[in-house]
């Protein structure tokens, strides 16, 4: 009795204080309704929301505002030896692709090096103008007239120097073996202290230890130093040029080179290509790059505990002897380190500081984004992705990066590019620009026709006599040959990993 007292009394408060059940009912019917909405908009919202921009993307990080500029797209970069070369090769690979322009590519890997240059060593050439060429950067020895038969008259000349003493050391280790004024000496410092015991000019690949940047310019590296001649491959150099930029200075040069081709700031943002292995701030001129035992032992230094230290480090005296020796270089290095600082002057030094820590801080930030350990180079045989391994060249050790695993597939495709090595950078370029045209295998008795011909499966690329590349099987991942053959320097090719490893030049040393 006092139970359903009780109840009646709770109906009473319910329904007459705070409204009928059925009221209550539809309350609890419309907010579940509303909570069911809200999950499903949140499901659907994700469901259909455009995929994360990727780093490479964001407007924010491509530096200041050029202004109203265009891109230059028409451009000639002289790649010389050992002066961080590959890196600026590779930017202008990565520009090229991403905005489908034609590159001057060489039969081989080299435009006919050591000879001058000659137009008729640009894969696909046929006359002047017949085909538009953008980007021309692969070593050569320059000539400015055939240059000119195969680029447009509005290109944009440039090239990189390096301080001769530093490049001295650095081509003693990539090319002891091949040039022969190096391969009779016991060490640098022996060669510095009297050259023309060991230099023999007639000798093929000797031009490596002497005045290589006047070599690579087109000019006689072994023709005796007058002021007079000096100033005229100075003056020659300032007329075929638009900009000259210094390797020990590479940021600043980047950000000079941005402004001179009005490119975003990601288009000159890069990874040191090709650097050697273990770090060294010991050996004069040697700073912030990766010397290999071999070469450290060449150079007359040795590796204890993963650091380098010198048994015989170049005195300052061998130093100045590498300067007189290579007098034409030395010259070269003084007028146009100059005229650089001049540049600097004119772009102002405020801004330049403050565009380097915008290049550093980007650079900092894809490294975390594209590569394993922090950026940190790594032994080519550690790297698990055999298609980007760097090829291997002279007494030194190459490393390259790995990707990070996981990355999108845009971010890996721009990561990729990055650090791709030049070797096989030409090679993926070289396949779009000129597509495989299926073989028709010729009937016996018939001979092949053209420059390309049946070899199970694969292409043959064509004998030169002009630069010693021999007739070899062409592959997916480059070329290959038998081991113990040689290239055009007389270094030995070795086989790795099925695809050509040669003696040509393609180091970097920052």
């Amino acid at each position: 009795m006092l139970f359903r007292r009780r109840a009646r009394m709770l109906r009473w408060l319910v329904c007459g204080r705070f409204g009928p059940v059925w009221m209550w009912k539809a309350l609890l019917l419309f907010v579940a309704i509303a909570f069911a909405s809200q999950l499903l908009g949140v499901i659907f919202s994700k469901s259909v929301q455009p995929a994360a921009r990727s780093i490479f993307s964001s407007p924010n990080d491509q530096g200041p505002s050029l202004g109203s500029c265009q891109p230059h797209t028409h451009i000639m970069f002289l790649k010389t030896h050992k002066t961080a070369s590959s890196t600026v090769l590779n930017m202008l690979y990565r520009f090229g692709e991403e905005h489908n322009l034609r590159f001057a590519l060489p039969l081989g890997y080299q435009l006919g090096y050591p000879l001058p240059f000659n137009a008729h060593r640009v894969k696909g050439y046929r006359g002047p103008r017949v085909i538009e060429f953008h980007i021309m950067g692969n070593h050569m020895r320059f000539n400015k007239p055939e240059v000119e038969k195969v680029m447009p008259a509005d290109t944009f000349y440039f090239s990189i120097i390096r301080d001769p003493v530093a490049l001295a050391e650095s081509s003693f280790a990539y090319y002891k073996e091949v040039a022969p004024a190096f391969r009779k000496a016991k060490g640098l410092g022996d060669f510095a202290d009297d050259p023309k015991k060991y230099y023999e000019p007639r000798l093929r690949n000797n031009h490596y230890a002497r005045n290589l940047l006047w070599f690579d310019f087109g000019m006689d590296h072994n023709a005796n130093f007058s002021t007079v001649l000096a100033q005229h491959g100075e003056a020659m150099i300032r007329q075929a040029f638009n900009l000259i930029l210094v390797s020990e200075y590479f940021d600043q040069s980047m950000i000079l080179l941005r402004h001179a081709l009005c490119w975003p700031l990601d288009a000159v943002v890069s990874f040191s290509l090709n650097a050697r292995q273990q770090k060294s701030s010991t050996i004069g001129g040697m700073g912030a790059s990766w010397v290999g035992k071999a070469a450290a032992a060449a150079a007359g230094v040795s590796v204890k505990g993963g650091h380098v230290q010198a048994k015989t480090p170049l005195t300052e005296e061998q130093r100045e002897k590498l300067r007189q020796w290579n007098a034409l270089d030395w010259y070269l290095y003084k007028a146009f380190n100059q005229t650089f600082w001049e540049e600097i002057d004119r772009f102002g030094h405020a801004q330049m500081e403050q565009e380097v820590a915008l290049l550093r801080m980007r650079r900092e930030d894809l490294a975390q984004v594209c590569l394993r350990d922090g950026g940190k180079p790594v032994e080519a045989h550690r790297i698990r992705d055999k298609n980007i391994r760097p090829f291997q060249s002279g007494l030194v050790k190459i490393l390259g990066y790995e990707l990070h695993p996981g990355l999108d597939n845009t971010t890996r495709t721009a990561c990729l590019r990055m650090i791709r090595p030049e070797i096989q950078y030409k090679d993926v370029l070289d396949a779009k620009q000129f597509p495989r045209v299926p073989v028709v295998q010729a009937q016996p008795g018939q001979q092949s026709q053209g420059l390309i011909a049946a070899a199970g499966g694969s292409l043959l690329r064509p004998d030169s006599s002009r630069t010693g590349e021999r007739l070899v099987q062409v592959e997916a991942g480059g070329r290959t040959a038998k081991e113990g053959e040689r290239d055009w320097d007389g270094s030995r090719l070795v086989n790795n990993n099925q695809t050509l490893v040669g003696g040509q030049e393609k180091g970097r040393l920052r």
